[in-house]
């Protein structure tokens, strides 16, 4: 189920291969006002208003048929609700204004203009959208945050900062743009309203978890633990032992079947007295990794100035030479040759953007505001490799082909050793042979499961660490009917 980044002339496209299909804009306008009223039953606190404040175009008629949905999907809603039309911004300020008064810590539903606004707002819509964004509410845009470009990411002139935006159909291009994140916030889809097949595409698209049916994969009843791999884990030094044990749990949570990390003599004994079903190794890049294995993790926690020379050079020539599916994090991005590996090999490198930067000699600024340029360039220096480009929306793809932005995950995954779970992760999914063959379906559902568990666990128990996501990862998934 591929969804495209659109331009708004290729949605406007799509709109219109629908009405020549023979279905209506009040059709579709009716499914955007149930999925709208549908999410927000789910988003919203029972205890919280609603304010909804609609223009006068297709994006005001959306917000106005949401609110009568939510009203007819559930009747207690009515009282908390109010409806505001905002058609001429002078005359209806007031009542705007008077509206948030009465509105509290509650939240406001805004539909003034969507993604069809293409020229800088006057003076007066200005102050409604001032008003708007100065009030002690939770903001929700529908489409797009009213006074953004939908196709490159600018203000003209004054635009809503969203908490949340719920697209419709599909994502647009300036939404995603490094400029437009602090007006959009949490950008979330709501794909299905009732639109013909998509006919656009391009070369990003994004991620839904509709894409993942079938993973992981359901196990034979006669399997054993030489059925899903043996990950070989290069990780953790001295002040950095954390790393390697992080990195473990997520390669036993992505379910390999077997796990052995070798880790600095000064390392191993906290490495290994926290990891019960990993096999644990001092090593100083000296010894042969196990014959059994299929993937190798290098990076997680090599940080110490300790560090003997060795296990570089093992880095090295793991890259270069290696038959096995070879996954670099962290301090081992900056010891990669540039140049091609061998024919056939799976690579797979996770840079967070400062890494990036230096990978490919920019500053941090030029990575974020051309995330797909960059993401291409790392892969193409460093023979087609897959890239997992971390950060807001996650970037995944190689040299060429598609690209895919990962919407999962929250700001609560910005803490110290959530790459390195999810490096431990992505290598025990690579190390299984059933996932490796389709390498970039595998790669994606890893990085989607792992920001995924982070929204579940914000979202049930607020505030979250890393230890946490590490319980949770591959849990729920694997409970599935096999009978």
């Amino acid at each position: 189920m591929s969804i495209p980044v659109l331009s708004v002339a290729q949605m406007r496209e799509w709109e219109q291969a629908t009405w020549d299909a023979g279905i209506t804009e009040a059709d579709v306008i009716r499914q955007v006002g149930e999925r709208i009223a549908q999410r927000l039953l789910a988003v919203v606190d029972h205890d919280r208003r609603i304010l909804f404040v609609a223009g006068k175009g297709n994006n005001g008629e959306d917000v106005r048929l949401a609110v009568q949905q939510l009203r007819e999907i559930s009747g207690e809603r009515a009282e908390d609700s109010e409806l505001v039309n905002v058609i001429d911004p002078a005359a209806d300020l007031p009542k705007l204004d008077e509206a948030i008064s009465r509105l509290g810590n509650g939240v406001i539903v805004e539909g003034l203009f969507g993604i069809g606004l293409n020229r800088p707002l006057g003076e007066d819509w200005t102050a409604v959208i001032e008003r708007i964004n100065d009030a002690n509410a939770t903001v929700i845009s529908i489409d797009s945050p009213s006074g953004l470009d939908s196709d490159s990411g600018e203000v003209l002139g004054a635009a809503i900062r969203a908490r949340l935006t719920l697209t419709l159909g599909a994502p647009k291009r300036g939404l995603l743009k490094p400029q437009a994140i602090e007006y959009v916030g949490r950008l979330c889809l709501l794909p299905d309203i009732g639109l013909v097949a998509c006919p656009e595409g391009g070369e990003l698209y994004w991620t839904v978890a509709e894409d993942f049916a079938g993973l992981p994969p359901l196990r034979k009843v006669d399997s054993h633990k030489g059925s899903y791999g043996h990950l070989a884990i290069v990780a953790g030094s001295l002040g950095y032992h954390g790393a390697a044990v992080l990195a473990a749990k997520g390669a036993h949570s992505a379910g390999a079947g077997l796990v052995s990390v070798f880790t600095s003599e000064a390392t191993y004994i906290p490495v290994a007295s926290q990891l019960a079903a990993a096999m644990v190794h001092p090593w100083s890049g000296g010894a042969a990794i196990p014959a059994n294995a299929t993937a190798i993790l290098v990076g997680p926690g090599l940080a110490s100035l300790e560090l003997p020379e060795s296990v570089r050079e093992f880095v090295v020539r793991m890259w270069r030479e290696s038959p096995l599916a070879v996954i670099a994090d962290a301090s081992a991005l900056d010891w990669l040759p540039k140049g091609g590996t061998p024919k056939g090999s799976l690579r797979l490198m996770t840079p967070h953007p400062g890494e990036a930067a230096r990978m490919l000699s920019i500053s941090t600024a030029d990575v974020q505001l051309d995330r797909c340029e960059a993401l291409r360039r790392i892969s193409n220096d460093y023979g087609g490799c897959w890239v997992a480009l971390k950060g807001h929306q996650t970037l995944v793809g190689r040299s060429s082909g598609e690209l895919y932005v990962n919407p999962s995950g929250n700001p609560w995954l910005a803490q110290g050793g959530s790459g390195d779970l999810l490096a431990g992760y992505l290598g025990g999914m690579l190390a299984q042979s059933a996932l490796a063959k389709d390498a970039f379906t595998a790669i994606r559902f890893a990085v989607w499961d792992h920001g995924s568990v982070a929204d579940t666990r914000y979202l049930h128990r607020g505030a979250i660490t890393i230890e946490s996501v590490a319980r949770s990862l591959g849990g729920d998934r694997r409970r599935r009917n096999e009978f």
